[in-house]
């Protein structure tokens, strides 16, 4: 089964930092272009940032400075590194990108999302 396991969600203070780590198992042959959104109670999922496969990352102007995104080809995996966190912050926080499978089809995917929270 192809899918987006995300992972590094919890409770942290403000101020704290977190890492959130997505990764394709299944047939994949690589991922293609990723990207993390979030979701808050009562709000729309929001894009948080976003990695080509080349490697350039665009943020959303409340993350800049503070949120990295990076990618590791060779284990599939995107990770998205969280530090100065705020309350606002709060949500679920959802991986999404393009699978290029092993039988050579691709496949665009969502994570089951991964909760963070951020207490002031």
């Amino acid at each position: 089964q192809v899918q987006l396991v995300e992972s590094g969600g919890g409770l942290v203070q403000a101020g704290g930092s977190l890492r959130l780590s997505c990764a394709a198992s299944g047939s994949v042959f690589r991922i293609s272009v990723m990207a993390w959104y979030r979701q808050a109670p009562g709000k729309q999922r929001e894009l948080v940032a976003s990695i080509t496969a080349g490697g350039s990352t665009n943020y959303a102007d409340s993350v800049k400075g503070r949120f990295t995104i990076s990618r590791d080809n060779a284990k599939n995996t995107v990770y998205l590194q969280m530090n100065s966190l705020k309350p606002e912050d709060t949500a679920v926080y959802y991986c999404n990108g393009g699978l290029v499978l092993v039988a050579g089809s691709y496949r665009w995917s969502w994570g089951q999302g991964t909760q963070v929270t951020v207490s002031s």
